[in-house]
């Protein structure tokens, strides 16, 4: 039986380029995402509420699914919402339904909503708990439908794509804000409580920091809030580091480190240089 993988936020952007990433090693991939078929209308993702922002965002499950065939890989395309838990129960039902389980876990989607860019008193409070439902709760019900049937085999391997905002406590600048920041956070414990409970089981997990990458999201606006494109990486990038951690034993070394993907991917080669100058 191939070896099989779940990425959420598979629909485009770094979810999409692990997914494919995966493949490329032989993975059969699930993805999950909110935007199942090409031609959806694009949900919200106001960063600020001072901004709605509706603007079409390109990709889908549909055509990440199709890329992963062209690899000659199967996927299974699952609707999912992380901030609606019955949404994130029943895709991962319908994964152990027809797949069993999967080898490797990457959690990877995230909340784009009012509050991700503003300060402490214009993000309304119902927001706070947006973050901490996609960011900590989604993942851990995710681990807790999977995780059985990896101890059953031995294995296993859990990715959460993080941020610098769930460690850094004293941020100098005033984004993102504080919703996105302690959403992170809550995301971000997960891999230590797995390793100290299931570590010695096989069960491998990492954190991984992808820095600023120029998604098809991140594109709309990085100007406005003050981040710079030129130096943006590829999505590409960040799939390369986290499919040399889920492949290669040697990164068992790294596991109770804040994985910088961008260092990692330049220390050791496993990605062309987009820095410019």
């Amino acid at each position: 039986m191939p070896a099989r993988a779940l990425v959420t936020g598979a629909s485009r952007g770094i979810g999409k380029a692990i997914a494919l990433a995966l493949a490329e090693q032989g993975y059969d991939v699930a993805i999950a995402a909110r935007t199942v078929r090409s031609g959806e209308a694009t949900s919200e993702h106001s960063q600020t509420v001072h901004k709605r922002d509706v603007r079409p965002l390109p990709g889908s499950l549909e055509e990440t699914a199709a890329a992963i065939e062209g690899l000659g890989r199967a996927a299974l395309r699952l609707r999912m919402d992380l901030i609606d838990l019955p949404s994130v129960e029943s895709a991962v039902q319908q994964l152990i339904s027809e797949w069993g389980g999967v080898d490797v876990i990457v959690n990877n989607g995230r909340h784009i909503g009012p509050g991700l860019m503003d300060t402490i008193l214009d993000t309304p409070v119902e927001q706070y708990a947006l973050f901490m439902a996609a960011h900590g709760v989604a993942p851990i019900r995710i681990v807790q439908l999977l995780l059985p049937a990896m101890l059953d085999q031995g294995s296993g391997t859990v990715v959460t794509v993080s941020s610098d905002a769930g460690y850094t406590w004293y941020p100098q600048a005033p984004r993102p804000g504080l919703g996105y920041r302690i959403g992170k956070a809550a995301g971000h414990t997960l891999v230590g409580s797995i390793q100290a409970e299931y570590g010695a089981r096989g069960i491998r997990a990492f954190n991984v920091n992808p820095g600023f990458t120029l998604t098809e999201r991140n594109s709309l606006d990085a100007d406005e809030f003050g981040f710079d494109p030129a130096r943006a990486c590829p999505p590409q990038a960040v799939a390369a580091a986290i499919t040399w951690l889920v492949t290669r034993p040697e990164a068992d070394a790294l596991q109770r480190q804040n994985i910088e993907a961008q260092d990692l991917v330049l220390e050791r080669g496993l990605y062309p240089d987009w820095r410019q100058g």
